[in-house]
Parts: structure tokens; sequence; C-alpha cells
């Protein structure tokens, strides 16, 4: 089985729904990391007065590494579930991955 790196990124307003979503699914996501972002860029959608001001609109990121397939199935999901969620994703092969 392949791992990849599967990268969610979506306004704050949606991160707790997505989270708790990957919380109840164990057995697709073993584990996660979020960290605050900001978007940048003519795809992001600004909305606020002070994202139009700052030109960006903070956003969080989501990590998971897992086997493809379940990270597929993770983008399925969210896909059904949160269909208006306003998420950017990708997938990155893994070529090593360990704890120090």
């Amino acid at each position: 089985m392949t791992d990849v790196l599967l990268s969610l990124t979506m306004p704050e307003d949606v991160a707790q729904e997505v989270e708790d979503l990957l919380l109840s699914r164990p057995d697709l996501v073993a584990g996660f990391t979020a960290i605050q972002v900001d978007g940048h860029g003519s795809v992001v959608r600004l909305v606020r007065a002070d994202e139009l001001v700052r030109g960006h609109s903070p956003r969080v990121q989501i990590q998971s590494v897992g086997d493809e397939a379940a990270m597929r199935e993770v983008v399925s999901l969210l896909r059904s579930e949160m269909p208006q969620a306003n998420i950017f994703y990708w997938l990155l092969p893994v070529l090593e991955l360990g704890r120090l």
C-alpha cells in the first residue's frame, strides 16, 4: 500500500466540523495535524471587511498521512457530507515517514 499526505485547507468556520468528522472515522484517519494558515490569491473568497483590507483570509489546514485508498475515501466522505464547505485539498506521495 502507498502512503500519501492529504492536505485540506478550509475556512475557519468549518474546521471544527471537519475535525469532528475525521475523529469519527479512526478506520480511515489515525491522526492529523491542524494549523492556522492564511489564504491568498484570486481563488480565495474574501468576505469580511478585515479580509478585504488585509488581502487574505484566515484558514485552517489539516494534514494527515495514510494509505492512499483511505485518504481518497476521506475526500469522498467530505464531498458527500460537506458539499458546500469550500475545502481545497491535495494528495502527495510520501517517500518516507517515521518517528525520531
